[in-house]
């Protein structure tokens, strides 16, 4: 009995020292029904979204290819595709910003209300590079969310988030930011996540986070999960990314981002040292291309950049998410570190869609196999363009001649040529370097195409 009671005064004690060094605002989130308020003002905004798509479904990779598929006089066949997904309304006249995976492709799409009301659905415009896709439905005076502002979020933030997870309808799960700048997982090309252990589940993605003011500042997408289901690690698009991406697709019909025209990288604890840095923080300029925005500011290659527009750099990441953001034409004010000293450039900011995929090639000539084809620098700016994975490393095939010998052998624009008899190319050079010695009568090519690695071996 004695032992009890020591344990339910510890307990009484532990609750009334939490409970009185908790502030104000703590106390508020947790008291009565401040949860079921900021639920009740945010759940009308949020959508459940059902689409529908044709997809073929090919028996083998190799089909992909025109030739096999004429060689073998294959037919796909077609499937309907259902996805559940849910969306948030951003714009009292419509709008409303789901994922990409949700309904990108799709080609019917339709938006269930929290009253029950069921519009059809018009895609604006989709974006793979972040997952994001806008739709509209005709109707006015709808419940549109709080738009809150994702720069200013901190770990440890309660959040709520809002979607129709595996179908069921509406569901709120509540829980922290857990994280924040999340990349390198591979879900998008432009990866900036919030990360949070509020349980999202398939049907959430393109649902609300939001905070305890019942104001967007996420939208939820993906999991990090074995099993499919929320073990605790979800993610989700910053609700400035998300709107910079709605405004661009809305204005111009498709997404317009900036670009710099540099390579970067992250610094390292080993070259933060070397440049005599104290920290981490900030991008290393490793490249910069001819005639580019970066070239004109004067940014030379060693250079760090510190911050954007007064906003600070992170890291290589956090540096290509802000550059996108801005639009062409503005002029950027870049603050960097060059040789231990603090400087100041300004750049005007081009168009990505407006810039060279590479910045050096030639045509292949007196190749029995390879004649006709233009090949240049598989770039990291190439690799943004065509969505090609940034550890891909080869040479990248840009066009092919009509009726030449490159186009007798299957080569294809796009095409990534990682290797030819066996022999790998860092770089360039090397495969110019290189084609003299491969031009006998026999040929064995690897190569990447759509996803797929391809061996190809002629004789002539």
């Amino acid at each position: 009995m004695k032992k009890t009671l020591g344990v339910g005064l510890l307990s009484l004690v532990i609750s009334v020292f939490l409970v009185g060094t908790c502030n104000a605002q703590s106390r508020d989130i947790f008291a009565g029904d401040y949860i079921a308020d900021t639920a009740q003002k945010v759940l009308p905004s949020v959508v459940n979204i059902s689409s529908t798509k044709t997809v073929l479904v090919e028996q083998s990779p190799f089909l992909q290819d025109p030739f096999f598929r004429d060689f073998f006089n294959f037919v796909p066949r077609r499937r309907l595709e259902r996805a559940l997904g849910s969306g948030v309304i951003v714009t009292q006249d419509g709008y409303i910003i789901t994922n990409n995976h949700v309904v990108g492709g799709a080609e019917k799409v339709e938006v269930k209300l929290s009253n029950g009301r069921v519009y059809k659905a018009r895609i604006i415009g989709t974006d793979p590079k972040s997952d994001i896709g806008v739709i509209k439905i005709n109707a006015t005076n709808l419940p549109a969310i709080s738009i809150g502002d994702s720069s200013k979020l901190r770990v440890g933030t309660v959040v709520l988030a809002i979607g129709n997870p595996f179908g069921l309808g509406q569901t709120v799960t509540m829980g922290i930011i857990s994280a924040l700048g999340r990349s390198g997982l591979g879900i998008a090309d432009y990866e900036n996540f919030i990360q949070t252990d509020a349980a999202i589940n398939p049907g959430n993605s393109g649902g609300a986070l939001v905070n305890m003011e019942g104001k967007l500042i996420g939208i939820n997408t993906a999991i990090l999960s074995k099993s499919g289901g929320s073990v605790g690690i979800g993610f989700a698009i910053p609700v400035n990314l998300a709107m910079s991406v709605m405004k661009s697709i809305v204005h111009y019909g498709k997404v317009v981002r900036g670009w710099l025209g540099i390579t970067f990288q992250d610094i390292t604890p080993e070259i933060a040292r070397a440049l005599g840095l104290n920290s981490t923080r900030g991008a290393l300029v490793s490249g910069i291309m001819h005639n580019s925005p970066a070239e004109g500011a004067g940014l030379k290659r060693g250079d760090v950049i510190l911050a954007i527009n007064g906003k600070e750099v992170k890291d290589a990441s956090d540096l290509r998410i802000k550059i996108s953001e801005i639009m062409p034409g503005t002029k950027t004010r870049l603050k960097i570190i060059r040789n231990g000293k603090e400087k100041v450039l300004y750049a005007i900011i081009g168009n990505l869609a407006k810039a060279p995929i590479t910045e050096v090639s030639f045509v292949i000539k007196d190749n029995r196999f390879l004649e006709g084809a233009r090949v240049g620098e598989l770039s990291s700016m190439a690799k943004q363009q065509l969505r090609l994975p940034q550890n891909l490393k080869g040479i990248l095939v840009l066009s092919v001649r009509r009726n030449s010998a490159a186009e007798s052998t299957g080569i294809k624009p796009g095409d990534v040529i990682l290797s030819i008899n066996g022999r790998r190319f860092m770089d360039l050079e090397a495969f110019k370097d290189a084609l003299p010695k491969m031009n006998g009568h026999k040929i064995s090519l690897k190569i990447f195409r759509q996803g797929i690695i391809m061996n190809i071996t002629l004789i002539r």
